[in-house]
């Protein structure tokens, strides 16, 4: 297919994305929950039921190569700022780190033991042949224990809790559940690529290990000088920028090599760029806002694409309920544990559960690695994709249901205990 045919995608992808995120923040929800409401719209699901012809013709087969290149490269890119972003609150340290060990820990630990019981009977009719029951249910563990920390930080900031004590909970206990989340994903995936054999699977491992030696010992000390002698002030000339993009990919490049997704690489160069806002600022202003508005679209869509038309078919809506309730329950009472163990009111823990059930694309990205590295079906697939939609969706509402004055201050005395 030529290249026509791949601007006609792009204009049908770009102007549903953005007219269904505008209708879903009309509502209340955040812009994420629409362009991935796009995505599945534009997928046999929905366009694929309506108009299969027209939908058969927009994006044949032969041309979802070129796609898939652009949504890959979206996904380095937005994982660059989502690692950039991922940080503790600078006035967190002593006093919210406690109580955000406490709940990032259990709202991981909690959804992975209650999933762990209830992947066996899934395993059946959602894993491909060749797949093991153990690598089945360790991702399908990991995907239900996903928080999404970009998609939380935006809610907080939208319902002005930035300041509130669950507010900044909530951020920092994402950033702790985010970090135990991507172990277990790279774990897993490591586990998956070895086929069964232990000699792929450490090679996988030690190369991690030695990218994460590289990307903390030299290239976040190389960043930090480079960045303060050329942009002290957060301000990245485009040599700078290039540098910046440079090492995202590279790193990316070496994760897929290591049978891990580009995702992983990614993501710890952004980790290792210094934790300076102004910077993060550009980033966001330079990469995010382009990636967001041209390439994730384009994710999202592949995504959509990827799903079975077949939800609520045989036991598909029975395996749906089962998995929603699986991932609610598990995020709930895992944060709202943390929460109360730490030391917080009822109402604060049940409000920062709630946030901790936020899930949007990052969940979107975990099932796409597990598709793409074939632990999961297509069926399956769809049910998580649904299960990340709807959780998502429902935390606005859930947070305003929970939250004590909306916007309150943190107080002196707030985290004494």
């Amino acid at each position: 297919m030529g290249h026509p045919l791949l601007l006609v995608q792009l204009l049908v992808i770009i102007v549903a994305s953005r007219l269904i995120a505008a209708i879903a923040r009309r509502f209340g929800q955040p812009a994420v929950v629409g362009e991935m409401l796009a995505g599945l719209a534009l997928g046999p699901i929905v366009f694929g039921a309506i108009a299969p012809g027209w939908q058969q013709a927009l994006f044949p087969a032969q041309s979802l190569g070129q796609l898939q290149s652009l949504s890959t490269l979206g996904l380095v890119l937005f994982m660059v700022v989502v690692g950039a972003e991922l940080r503790v609150p600078a006035h967190a340290r002593g006093g919210l780190m406690r109580p955000a060990a406490w709940i990032g820990g259990l709202a991981v630990i909690l959804p992975v033991a209650v999933a762990l019981g209830v992947a066996p009977m899934l395993y059946a009719d959602y894993a491909p042949p060749g797949i093991s029951e153990l690598a089945f249910t360790l991702f399908f563990a990991t995907a239900c224990a996903i928080t999404a920390l970009p998609v939380m930080a935006r809610i907080v900031k939208e319902r002005h809790m930035t300041d509130s004590l669950p507010g900044r909970l909530g951020i920092a206990a994402a950033a702790v559940a985010d970090v135990l989340a991507w172990i277990m994903l790279a774990f897993v995936v490591a586990l998956i690529s070895a086929h069964g054999t232990w000699a792929p699977f450490w090679r996988t491992m030690i190369g991690l290990a030695l990218l994460l030696a590289l990307t903390w010992f030299v290239l976040r000390p190389l960043c930090a000088k480079l960045l303060a002698r050329h942009a002290p002030d957060g301000n990245t000339s485009t040599a700078v920028l290039a540098f910046l993009l440079a090492g995202g990919f590279g790193c990316a490049a070496i994760t897929e090599w290591l049978n891990l997704h580009a995702v992983f690489g990614a993501f710890l160069f952004g980790v290792s760029l210094p934790r300076d806002d102004r910077l993060l600022h550009k980033l966001i202003e330079r990469v995010e806002h382009l990636t967001v508005a041209t390439l994730l679209p384009v994710f999202f869509v592949l995504a959509g694409l990827s799903t079975s038309p077949n939800l609520l078919t045989g036991g598909a809506g029975i395996a749906l309920l089962l998995v929603l309730a699986v991932s609610v329950i598990g995020k709930l009472l895992g944060g709202t544990a943390g929460a109360r163990i730490a030391g917080q009111s009822w109402r604060d823990s049940l409000t920062i559960g709630s946030l901790m059930n936020a899930r949007g694309m990052m969940e979107l990205i975990v099932i796409k690695v597990g598709l793409d590295a074939g632990v999961i079906n297509s069926g399956m697939f769809t049910i998580l994709l649904v299960m990340a939609i709807v959780t998502t969706m429902m935390t606005t509402p859930m947070v305003a249901l929970f939250h004590r004055g909306i916007g309150a201050p943190l107080r002196q005395g707030d985290l004494s205990g």
